[in-house]
């Protein structure tokens, strides 16, 4: 055990389908034991910053019944607590997830949601070995509940009945696994756990198979990842979950360690949105007793060492700008001073290929960003801007400036937006779309969902603007004003006249259409059939115009184009065939 690490375990699945309950009831365990629970030696859960720790003496306790006998190897089990807008995906150690192993949580009753799916996708990708935790057995039809009870012992006390509709409920869970590649098996089954996926039932409000849960997980990680727990030594290396500010510290960085150790007054290299920095560790503090991790105020506890695997807060001068999901490395040599910082600045350096042309994407930390820029390029979209925090003008602007309107979107991943920058959106004349979850696939749905919308709000609009073929003729004992401008009755005869254009008589421009009326209403357009009264400026009744006249609306060459390749109505079609004609007279190549 000297030379071995806990493993990190993250709990990751859909919203309410018990991953607080879970992390509550496991801060619980041991709890009543001693009267320091901070006390590691006793058996005590210690909590530690964005983490939980269970001391492997608890462990080997309470899962005894299970073990027959054997013990753990490892000194314990240290679980990932992040704030809510983290996303599992999105924290990394060198490269790969900072978890070793993950328990996906899955509501037996609702089976597989959309965020178990993105959890699935995450798990895939980052190839992290999984238990699936099948939680609210509680809550099946006839389940007698024995509190903190083993599965192994739950199950078998249970009525025929019961069972059986556990089954169905188990075999609708094993069919959704296997449509995403993955063949799931009852962990007290198993025979090989690398071809299959263990589920385990439990209740996470009862604490049943909480126990079993535990054996599997960390079973799994000794079986399986024993070099990957024995890179312990040198220097410490871990992963910053967020920056914050301490009352009586200032800014801190709440950092898992993954690897080696920390002491106060090393020499660190942090990771921001400008390449590498080198600091010192000024102070390293842990909650006392049970604080909640993100709310102890000043009930910190001095620390002047860590050791891999544990959650710390680092005090150190300098260090704004640091991102999260980046690399904390603790140097010792000059030497290694200057290869953690052109490693820092190779995790500055975003492996996200940019265009000139394509969307602008924000995330609250770079695998975050990195995680939603691999989904987009698997949908060929090309990204213009890609940064780490919140959405500033600058990423507005940035979206305003895409040529192309369907790329003038924001996606931002866990991360908010700025007031201005809502401020710049509402003002933007070049509809910019802000789009922001915690969850890749619904960043991904909202956008095809707007792109499906635009598009046609694009087709309208072009349809709008384009000016289409028209015929009015002046009704009799109509002129409401003679001049400046000229209000006159007419009928529509044929397409449609709109606000601002302009009108022929006999091959001649007259004048244009300053506003159309129909009783008391004003109106943009009239369609073929509407009697309505027109303003036409630079036109004079018994000059340029008499009653019973016919005028065509006159259209643009440009415009004449588009409306050959548009659905026109006969009578539409028959005015612009007579438009080209008058204009084909001046320039034999008009609307070709």
């Amino acid at each position: 055990m000297e030379n071995r690490r806990q493993p990190i375990v993250s709990v990751l699945g859909h919203v309410d389908h018990g991953k607080t309950s879970l992390l509550d009831h496991i801060r619980s365990l041991g709890s009543g034991r001693q009267a320091s629970v901070m006390d590691r030696e006793a058996g005590g859960i210690t909590q530690h910053i964005g983490a939980t720790e269970v001391p492997a003496d608890l462990l080997n306790e309470l899962c005894s019944p299970l073990m027959g006998g054997k013990s753990f190897d490892s000194p314990g089990l240290l679980f990932i607590d992040t704030p809510g807008h983290h996303s599992f995906s999105t924290l990394r150690s060198r490269g790969g997830s900072l978890a070793d192993v993950a328990i996906l949580m899955v509501d037996i009753h609702d089976g597989c949601m959309p965020q178990t799916v993105e959890s699935i996708r995450i798990l895939k990708n980052s190839k992290t070995p999984f238990v699936i935790a099948a939680n609210k057995v509680d809550r099946v039809h006839g389940w007698q509940s024995v509190r903190d009870r083993p599965m192994a012992l739950a199950l078998r006390e249970q009525t025929k009945d019961t069972i059986g509709y556990f089954d169905q409920k188990y075999w609708k869970l094993v069919g959704s696994f296997a449509e995403h590649g993955f063949n799931i098996e009852r962990y007290d089954k198993i025979k090989d756990f690398t071809k299959e996926i263990a589920l385990v039932p439990i209740s996470a409000k009862q604490g049943e198979g909480i126990q079993d849960l535990l054996a599997v997980v960390i079973g799994m990680a000794e079986r399986y990842l024993g070099d990957k727990l024995t890179d312990v030594d040198g220097a410490g290396e871990g992963t910053v979950l967020e920056m914050k500010e301490e009352r009586g510290l200032g800014k801190t960085l709440d950092v898992i360690l993954y690897r080696g150790s920390i002491h106060k007054g090393d020499e660190i290299v942090l990771v921001t949105q400008d390449g590498g920095i080198s600091t010192r560790v000024r102070g390293m503090f842990s909650p006392r007793g049970m604080s909640e991790m993100r709310d102890a105020g000043d009930r910190w506890d001095d620390s002047d060492v860590a050791h891999a695997a544990s959650g710390l807060k680092v005090s150190a001068p300098d260090i704004d700008g640091v991102l999260a999901g980046t690399t904390l490395r603790v140097v010792k040599t000059d030497e290694e001073r200057l290869e953690a910082l052109n490693a820092a600045n190779n995790e500055a350096n975003l492996s996200i290929e940019l265009d000139e042309e394509g969307v602008t994407i924000k995330a609250d930390t770079v695998g975050g960003l990195e995680a939603l820029a691999k989904e987009l390029k698997e949908l060929d979209l090309p990204i213009r801007h890609a940064t780490i925090g919140k959405v500033n003008r600058r990423d507005v602007r940035s979206a305003e400036n895409s040529k192309d309107p369907l790329h003038r979107i924001i996606m931002a991943f866990a991360t908010d937006i700025l007031a201005d920058a809502e401020t710049e959106i509402e003002k933007s004349e070049n509809g910019v779309k802000y789009i922001s979850s915690d969850i890749i696939y619904r960043i991904l749905e909202e956008r095809e969902e707007w792109v499906e919308k635009r598009t046609k709000e694009l087709e309208d609009e072009s349809r709008e603007v384009v000016v289409y073929p028209g015929r009015i003729k002046f009704l009799p004992d109509h002129t409401f004003r003679a001049s400046k401008p000229a209000v006159i009755g007419v009928r529509v005869l044929a397409g449609r006249i709109h606000v601002g254009q302009h009108l022929l008589k006999e091959g001649v421009r007259i004048g244009r259409i300053k506003s159309i009326r129909s009783g008391q209403d004003s109106m943009k357009e009239a369609l073929q059939g509407a009697e309505v009264a027109v303003a036409i400026d630079g036109v004079t009744v018994g000059r340029q115009l008499e009653e019973n006249d016919m005028m065509l609306v006159d259209v643009p060459a440009s415009h004449a184009k588009k409306l050959r390749k548009m659905d026109l109505s006969a009578a539409e079609e028959e005015v612009l065939e007579e438009l080209m004609e008058i204009h084909r007279k001046e320039d034999h190549f008009w609307g070709r």
